[in-house]
């Protein structure tokens, strides 16, 4: 058997700190996942607060509904903002994914998708909300 002199044999940190640092796993995750943009922790709380705020009235408006069924259509303003809050904080969150990280050159297509996208989003939220009220 050899006898592998102390030159010769190295430590797992030793060898790594000889590479490239691009190829580290420290270093190769920030060339695939960009640094996180500002507003994408705000929106974050946003999504999920006013989703907690949404599920937690359509809770206690079940309670709070009378004999009858019937509320009050001003309670029904809770759940209507907070849903809201959920679609615009998803939608800017889409954004941040899906135009604000792109090349330039494929900008313009990212964003007439985007538009349309969320044309279609807040059109089906506002119909929704337009029916729930009529039927009131």
């Amino acid at each position: 058997m050899p006898k592998h002199s102390s030159s010769e044999k190295s430590s797992p940190k030793e060898s790594s700190s000889n590479e490239a640092p691009d190829s580290t796993p420290e270093h190769a995750s920030s060339k695939y996942f960009p640094k996180a943009h500002p507003w994408r922790r705000p929106l974050l709380i946003m999504e999920f607060g006013a989703l907690a705020v949404l599920l937690g009235s359509m809770f206690t408006l079940g309670r709070m509904a009378g004999p009858d069924g019937n509320v009050n259509p001003a309670w029904l303003l809770v759940p209507t903002l907070a849903s809201l809050a959920v679609f615009v904080s998803f939608i800017g969150l889409m954004y941040l994914r899906w135009v604000a990280n792109v090349r330039a050159e494929a900008a313009i297509k990212h964003k007439l998708i985007f538009a349309i996208l969320t044309l279609t989003l807040l059109g089906i939220w506002a119909y929704g909300i337009a029916q729930t009220w009529r039927s009131l």
